[in-house]
């Protein structure tokens, strides 16, 4: 400064001060990229996951929907019976009455993203909105299925037990493969062997009974709305899948 030269050491100044704010926003740029590198890598570990969780979860609700369009076939074969009995057979009507024992109940893989924090991780919104509605979705399908679980075992079997053999029926049941559908290996079976205690043909008798009809009715009525309801699910599932793998991509 007493040589005159304030101009040269402001610009000097200047500099070292410019030098360590570029240096500065040069170390919060590479330590942005690493985060967000580590995020995306953080991201794909999860959409892999999720895709996963949700291709496990289609293939079990269109299985228990199949289920369900089983023991709906099955009403509508007893209804025909019922109203046309030159049309009966004991063997069907048996396959059929199994078929209208079933409960079956969507139990899907529920990540709960939101409380575990991990939602963020996601960039695209929709995504996210779907997946945070998926919880609530489900319940609308528990509802159905819990309804008739309920009217099943309060109402059907108390009824199918009193005016029937539900030992035959049971053991058609078990017979016919029907129970392998509820287990988790498909490649696995179980068959019970229960000794039929009479002949396979009184079945028949509870075709003629007042309140069968009204019974079966029920079934096909729950297993309906449950299906439309699952077939909803399963168009949002397949949606999210889209996604994802667009996502992967």
């Amino acid at each position: 400064m007493s040589k005159n030269k304030v101009t040269t050491y402001l610009l000097y100044a200047i500099g070292e001060i410019v030098l360590v704010v570029i240096g500065i926003l040069i170390a919060v740029s590479i330590n942005n990229w690493n985060n967000d590198r580590k995020d995306r890598k953080a991201e794909e570990v999860l959409l892999i996951q999720l895709q996963s969780e949700f291709e496990s979860n289609l293939a079990q609700l269109e299985e228990k929907m199949q289920i369900r369009s089983n023991a709906i076939r099955g009403v509508l074969r007893l209804l025909d019976y019922v109203d046309h009995p030159e049309k009966r057979n004991a063997d069907s009507t048996l396959l059929f009455l199994g078929q209208t024992i079933t409960a079956p109940t969507f139990d899907p893989i529920v990540n709960d993203l939101i409380s575990a924090g991990r939602l963020q991780l996601l960039t695209n919104d929709t995504l996210k909105t779907m997946l945070s509605q998926w919880t609530s979705e489900i319940i609308q399908v528990k509802e159905e299925e819990d309804a008739w679980k309920q009217i099943r075992e309060t109402r059907y079997f108390p009824y199918l037990i009193k005016e029937t053999s539900f030992r035959i029926l049971l053991n058609s049941y078990f017979e016919t493969g029907q129970f392998d559908l509820h287990l988790i290996d498909k490649n696995a079976s179980l068959r019970v062997a229960i000794a039929k205690d009479q002949s396979i043909e009184s079945i028949m008798d509870i075709l003629d009974h007042p309140d069968f009809e009204d019974h079966i009715a029920d079934c096909a009525a729950f297993h309906s709305v449950a299906n439309v309801q699952s077939e909803i699910m399963r168009d949002r599932i397949i949606s999210i899948l889209d996604i994802i793998k667009s996502q992967l991509k």
